[in-house]
């Protein structure tokens, strides 16, 4: 038996009992580095990880070519560590759409908030919704740079038709930025609600996802005022 095989299984037998109830994010790792470097002491490599970037969320958000500039850490481990929140994102994004109709804010931030979950990059998302505000068609409309993203308001205009949509629900994230509109935003936001009104067709809420909250359009009143600028 190696020297530390002892270790790795009371690791195994303390979340077979527990879960991660009594982990900090030290073991946490070891546990999880286990599963890709089966035979050399991880300890290390999780204290590396955590000196390198940080926090635990910091860690799962490092790209793979981050991941890699750490001692110890090669292309399986990597993978694995990378392969864990899009399994999170993956999972909360399929629980999420069991939801059936979006009837208020928190609706709507709650499905589409899994999409922007361990996100990078700016990403905008669109939900279709038909007059019983049931979800028809939730949709990726562009995917940029961090705090970079463009939104196409013909391609927008084309998914609402498309999917004979009643209103719309706009998203996008600030990765790094704070959950506020930009004047961008608001651009946007008003050439969306113009090319909607000529087809009949509601802009029911613009959504900003950011790690300090989420900022609403319609309930900060942003909305009635792009509308009418």
């Amino acid at each position: 038996m190696a020297i530390h095989d002892g270790h790795r299984e009371r690791l195994r037998d303390c979340f077979r009992k527990d879960g991660l109830a009594g982990f900090d994010a030290i073991r946490s790792l070891e546990l999880l580095l286990q599963y890709a470097i089966p035979r050399r002491d991880v300890n290390p490599i999780a204290h590396a990880l955590l000196e390198r970037f940080g926090s635990l969320q910091e860690v799962f958000d490092a790209s793979e070519q981050e991941l890699l500039q750490v001692e110890g850490v090669g292309p399986t481990a990597a993978v694995l560590i990378r392969l864990i929140p899009q399994l999170a994102r993956k999972s909360a994004v399929d629980r999420a759409a069991s939801m059936r109709a979006i009837l208020s804010t928190a609706d709507a931030r709650d499905y589409l908030m899994p999409h922007f979950l361990y996100e990078r990059n700016e990403l905008a998302m669109l939900l279709c919704l038909d007059s019983q505000k049931r979800v028809i068609k939730c949709e990726e409309l562009s995917r940029g740079v961090v705090n970079s993203v463009s939104i196409d308001v013909r391609r927008v205009l084309e998914i609402a038709l498309k999917q004979r949509s009643c209103s719309l629900i706009l998203a996008h994230n600030h990765p790094d930025g704070p959950a506020a509109n930009s004047r961008e935003d608001d651009a946007v936001t008003r050439q969306v609600l113009l090319a909607l009104r000529t087809v009949g067709i509601q802009l029911q809420d613009h959504l900003i996802f950011a790690r300090d909250g989420v900022f609403s359009y319609r309930d900060s009143g942003a909305l009635q005022i792009c509308e009418y600028l």
